[in-house]
């Protein structure tokens, strides 16, 4: 006989590490303080940026904008197999590649004088190249740091980074059980907010709102040993951090809903994706990634910094394989439509607070215990930002 979860409450006393101070208001609409983040973290930090299955011949290639560093990547499997990044730049005179925003293709020219270059990135072709006071092993397309986890692209702008499985520590394994490793499709949508991007990320980071904002779309984690929904835990690794959402042994879910949720669990029975040993963990990414073990849906959301006061959103939900029939196609498009409805009465609500706290009206904004991950955030950010800058400070 199965035994019925119980809901562990978290006392303050055992977060006390994360601190209890107000938290300053600037961090979240100051332009200075974006800065200093962007300088910091953003162009420095392991970012998100797709999937492998997005690559599956040699020639496939996505091209991403960061725009929090005014840069478009190439991402592109090579005739190797393996997958590198590089500069959407001709090492001419600076010409973007490509427009396209996926395709595959042998070479990549730039469109201004033809210099034509290899999936490698090396130089193989220039038009009079004899007349240039270069090699053309000087003229490779400059490359940025790429590696993979769980089937996820990372990017690091910096230099000479520390290694991603290094930067993710023990999460790397935990990762790598979840459905996203097997991933071979997702469904997607992009979203832009105006909204800093801390503000944004922290709203799907706490349960405190569910009972407010979700009250009949997030119905179905509420039950009387856990009414509104609380995670069970909460662990921190570094500047990571991942919480176990509650099981509720009775979810409150509408009949259509009930349906749909059923089918997409036998497809992921029938997968054996189901019963891992991390479906009910959230696992978030310094700085602004998460992904949500649950098989339906198996979702992942990043938040890129636009601005001091914008933002934009990336949500996928993770498939293995193709629709084997209308029952599971039906159930993908459903779990997706659900996604967009839970998350579209999110978005008035983080708007209005970034517009209240961009009014310079608060000096501090104040976490309470379940809101542990919010504070955890601020202070990896705290931290990083202070040791960029104490290692600039000392280097000078």
């Amino acid at each position: 006989m199965a035994t019925k979860p119980t809901f562990t409450s978290v006392d303050q006393a055992d977060l006390d590490f994360l601190g209890r101070e107000p938290i300053p208001a600037k961090y979240y609409h100051d332009a200075d303080w974006y800065e200093r983040e962007r300088q910091a973290i953003f162009l420095r930090s392991w970012i998100e940026i797709g999937h492998v299955c997005e690559l599956p011949q040699p020639g496939s290639f996505i091209r991403r904008e960061l725009e929090f560093a005014g840069v478009s990547l190439l991402i592109v499997r090579g005739r190797d197999g393996e997958i590198r990044a590089f500069h959407n730049v001709c090492t001419h005179r600076g010409t973007q590649l490509t427009d396209q925003t996926e395709g595959r293709t042998s070479t990549f020219s730039c469109p201004y004088h033809r210099w034509t270059f290899g999936l490698d990135g090396a130089l193989l072709s220039a038009p009079d190249f004899e007349r240039f006071f270069t090699t053309k092993a000087d003229c490779a397309l400059p490359r940025v740091a790429l590696e993979t986890c769980a089937g996820l692209i990372f990017v690091n702008l910096a230099a000479d980074p520390v290694p991603l499985r290094d930067w993710l520590g023990e999460l790397a394994g935990e990762l790598e059980t979840l459905p996203v490793a097997r991933a071979t499709r997702f469904s997607e949508y992009v979203y832009d907010i105006a909204a800093n991007w801390k503000l944004t990320y922290d709203n799907f980071q706490e349960n405190y709102h569910l009972r407010f904002i979700h009250p009949r779309t997030g119905e179905a984690t509420f039950s009387p040993d856990n009414p509104f929904g609380y995670p069970v835990r909460y662990q921190f690794f570094g500047p990571h951090r991942t919480q176990t959402i509650w099981t509720n042994p009775e979810p409150r879910i509408a009949p259509l809903q009930r349906v749909a949720m059923g089918k997409a669990m036998i497809a992921a029975a029938r997968r054996g994706l189901a019963g891992g040993p991390n479906g009910r963990e959230y696992f978030a990414l310094f700085p602004n990634f998460f992904i949500l073990g649950t098989v339906a849906p198996h979702f992942s959301h990043v938040v890129y910094p636009l601005g001091p006061q914008r933002s934009r959103g990336v949500i996928r939900i993770y498939w293995e394989g193709d629709d084997a029939d209308a029952s599971e196609r039906f159930a993908r498009e459903y779990v997706m439509a659900m996604a967009r409805d839970v998350h579209a009465e999110d978005r008035a609500v983080i708007e209005a607070g970034q517009r209240g706290l961009a009014s310079g009206a608060l000096k501090h904004i104040h976490f309470q215990t379940q809101e542990a991950l919010c504070r955890h955030l601020i202070g990896a950010v705290r931290d990083a930002v202070d040791g960029h800058e104490a290692a600039a400070g000392a280097g000078a």
